[in-house]
């Protein structure tokens, strides 16, 4: 007899239990399996679901199939738009594998294709916490870190003199009595630190941003005041009494002002402020404490302007030539950038532009004294009730100096209370940046001294709007004016090039003459007016096409003969009749009138793959004013159903003569998966057919530039004023700097350029994913940052530069985290280092 006891009830259904879970997870693996086979992505995922619910412990034996059966069913869900059930899908994966780095990317690159750019930003940025060499997500993390936390941020918390000034008015409150503090829009919370110091006994902080909230209160806590701050993460519009703060307080702090000075909010802010959280303000006369009274941090604003002359505004802002590279741009097609002033569009879009006009490219030229646009007192309920409906001021400036009138430039005073004030303006040194407003269609923009500048002010929508701008001649009456607008009265009515258009309209003599408004990122509009590009690439073109004529001539009449000896007939057509077009396509970012150009270049079918209708119909109306037989150009987008194809051949059995990538965004950087791209493309090339570019140099140089670090880092706490904050926000730095112009950089050059990397989209065998690059240093100082640019070749002799004067291309540099010093005459390595579309440069030690 065994000695062994007999197991009871309860044991014997645990081993049957066991049993059963293992033979279930074995099924649920073979299954998973088979649909793997068969690309049953979608119950493949739901096998493996089942498996790790049952059997966690083998997670990491499933883990690299299960990341592809998520990947392959997340791509047939977007596909199909079911955005519920793929979030779902990788928010399941999530808790079985919170720590992969992998799954994170991914939905953070889900996230920012469905545009919900805050969340992909934070997904990509828990990848890289996880992965530190993570390079699909540190590239990716990148490019977005701007939407988790504004790289303004650090500039104005680098910018001593703001911080000195605020923390001063702060504390000049605090002292006269505002015991009791809301600080709107808090970002790191130094505002709100700045009035706990000072002694405030209540301080509230309302953050609408998820990161800078809980960057907020990292900080907060590392300078041992969470106790005597509370955090709020939410708008200040959404606060309410006692729910969320005790009572009214005494004293609100805030710096929601844009270059425009309305364009945060402040005004919205503010009104609900003084209605629902503010105590009542102090009237003139009246005596007490101020702890008794409400009143605003910021007090009141001067806003002022000036017209100036500026070639890079122009050059970014309006189409200035009427031929490009032979082909004639009709008047029926007019160009307008998004910062043209309109109020009756459906979204709101900023009125304005901003540049750092101290550091703008050639300079700009004031064409009249600065003058004043707006007072607005922030501690007045009324005047900030009325500023969003009172009617547009009129406002005539009279000019100084002979020029072309470009833009009104404005810039603020604010004024945090009787004595102290912060400038804006382009002649301090400030982190602040300029509101810049571009002129458009006026019929001539040379004005000279007798000449007025005339616009209309207002703050409609909450946004500081100049429109209306029109020139008064000395020899005009007041009612005409060198501007489209003729009848002021109109404007009521709607968008005044609108009306005005459908008045010329009314006044032709061709009824049904098409007039396209063309709207294009100011980008689009350096573009079109950089000649040297749409000459070099109507040149190489034109090169590519000769060469391939012969052969394909050859190849036609060698087949039209035999089809004409084997019909029997003696008839012949021109070889021009006989002949198949050349293939053509332009897959570039944006607006393109490369297609129109390669089809001035003899029989060719080009292809445009811009998205946009408006851009459509424009590209329609420029090929129609060319004499473009109907039907020359297509629209490449309507024969594809998505992006996935973009590259595929027109037709199956004809391949491409050229094609036409973007490898360079305008920012600096270099376009991602241009190198998966330019591999599908070279197989659709029909044989001498051409990428353009063929290949592209990169070139970089070393420079010493305090502005470029203090642009990207906070340097450390001295300039906060004592404050801890350097390593909480620098989490958020990114090495390189983008949309910078070397032209106008502040910065002191220490080696000549040198070549840094090389890709070639046409022969990849060249290409070379690590290279080691010795610079010589030809002036001592510090090495802070590696700007670089590129040449792009579209032949050996035809060459675009990304760093010219007409470039509608920016730079970007790399910012070291730690600067080294060099010597003249030393040789530093640097390590260069190109995955999928990211470079990383590194100083090797």
């Amino acid at each position: 007899m065994s000695n062994s006891r007999p197991r009871s009830r309860r044991d014997a259904g645990g081993g049957a239990g066991a049993a059963g879970r293992d033979e279930l997870v074995s099924r649920s693996l073979q299954s998973a399996e088979h649909c793997l086979g068969v690309q049953d992505f979608g119950t493949a995922y739901a096998h493996y679901l089942l498996v790790l619910s049952l059997a966690p412990e083998l997670k990491d034996d499933v883990k690299e199939t299960f990341q592809y059966t998520l990947f392959r069913w997340a791509e047939e869900l977007d596909a199909l738009n079911r955005i519920q059930d793929l979030l779902g899908c990788y928010e399941q994966a999530l808790e079985l594998f919170p720590d992969d780095e992998v799954i994170c990317n991914s939905m953070g690159e889900h996230l920012f294709r469905m545009g919900f750019r805050d969340e992909a930003a934070g997904y990509f940025h828990k990848a890289v916490k996880l992965n530190p060499d993570f390079s699909d997500a540190k590239e990716n993390f990148y490019r977005v870190a701007n939407w988790l936390v504004e790289r303004w941020h650090f500039i104005m918390l680098n910018d001593t003199k703001r911080n000195t000034i605020y923390n001063a008015a702060i504390e000049k409150a605090v002292c006269l009595g505002s015991k009791s503090v809301l600080d709107i829009g808090a970002g790191t919370g130094i505002l709100s630190m700045f009035a706990k110091k000072a002694g405030a006994h209540s301080v509230y902080a309302c953050e609408l941003s998820k990161t800078m909230y809980e960057l907020a209160c990292d900080v907060v806590a590392a300078n041992k005041m969470e106790a005597g701050i509370k955090l709020l993460h939410m708008k200040s519009l959404d606060i309410e009494i006692p729910k969320h703060i005790p009572e009214r307080v005494s004293l609100v702090v805030t710096e929601t002002v844009d270059a425009g000075l309305f364009g945060e909010g402040i005004v919205e802010s503010l009104i609900h402020a003084w209605e629902h959280l503010l105590l009542q303000p102090k009237t003139k006369g009246e005596s007490g404490n101020s702890e008794q009274y409400g009143k605003v941090i910021p007090a009141s604003a001067v806003i002022f302007g000036m017209a100036v002359e500026c070639a890079e505004i122009r050059r970014h802002h309006r189409v200035g030539i009427k031929d490009i590279a032979g082909i004639h741009l009709p008047t029926n097609v007019k160009f307008q950038s998004p910062a043209y002033s309109s109020v009756d569009t459906e979204e709101t879009i900023e009125p304005y532009t901003t540049e750092k006009m101290s550091r703008v490219p050639g300079g700009y030229l004031a064409l009249t004294e600065c003058f004043e646009i707006m007072t607005v007192d922030f501690n007045n309920l009324q005047e900030l009730k009325s500023l969003a409906t009172k009617k547009p001021d009129k406002i005539g400036i009279p000019v100084i100096k002979e020029g072309i009138l470009d833009a009104i430039m404005v810039w603020f005073v604010l004024q945090l209370d009787d004595e102290h004030s912060l400038s804006t303006s382009p002649s301090e040194e400030t982190c602040w940046e300029q509101a810049v407003y571009p002129i458009q269609d006026l019929a001539d923009y040379r004005i000279k001294p007798g000449d007025h500048v005339m616009m209309e002010v207002s703050c409609q929508d909450c946004y500081l709007r100049i429109q209306s701008i029109s020139v008064l001649g000395l020899e005009c009456e007041m009612d005409v004016a060198k501007s489209f607008t003729q009848n002021k009265d109109l404007l009521s009515l709607g968008n005044e090039a609108e009306l005005c258009s459908a008045l010329a309209n009314l006044q032709t003599s061709k009824p049904d003459a098409v007039e396209q408004t063309c709207v294009l990122e100011s980008t689009e509009i350096a573009l079109l007016n950089n000649i040297p590009y749409h000459e070099g690439f109507k040149m190489a073109m034109s090169k590519v096409l000769s060469s391939l004529t012969p052969e394909k001539l050859y190849q036609t009449m060698d087949t039209h003969c035999q089809n004409e000896m084997s019909s029997g007939t003696g008839q012949s057509n021109t070889v021009q009749n006989i002949l198949e077009p050349f293939y053509v396509l332009d897959v570039s970012e944006g607006f393109s009138i490369l297609p129109i150009i390669a089809g001035t270049l003899g029989q060719v079918k080009p292809y445009s793959s811009v998205e946009k209708d408006q851009h459509r119909i424009a590209l329609d109306l420029i090929s129609e004013a060319n004499h473009f037989p109907k039907e020359t150009l297509e629209f490449w987008l309507r024969h594809v159903e998505d992006e996935s194809a973009m590259l595929q051949r027109p037709k199956s059995d004809k391949l491409w003569s050229i094609i036409i990538l973007d490898v360079i965004e305008p920012s600096g950087l270099i376009q991602q998966e241009i190198m998966e791209k330019a591999a599908i493309s070279r197989c659709l090339l029909q044989s001498g057919g051409k990428i353009f570019p063929q290949y592209v140099l990169m070139f970089g140089l070393l420079v010493e530039s305090q502005t470029l670090l203090e642009e990207n880092a906070v340097q450390g706490t001295e300039r906060t004023l004592g404050l801890n904050i350097a390593p909480f926000i620098n989490q958020f730095q990114v090495p390189i700097r983008v949309f910078l112009d070397l032209s106008s950089l502040p910065c002191i050059p220490l080696s000549k350029p040198v070549e840094l990397l090389r890709l070639d989209l046409m022969t990849p065998y060249l290409n070379t994913s690590n290279r080691e690059v010795k610079v010589y240093i030809c002036k001592s100082g510090r090495v802070t940052a590696i700007p670089f640019w590129y040449h792009m070749y579209l032949d050996e002799e035809i060459r675009l530069d990304t760093s010219s004067e007409a470039s509608h291309w920016k730079q970007a540099a790399v910012v070291l985290d730690n600067p080294i010093q060099v010597e003249m005459g030393e040789e530093l390595v640097l390590s260069v280092q190109h995955h999928k579309s990211n470079v990383s440069i590194t100083v090797k030690q």
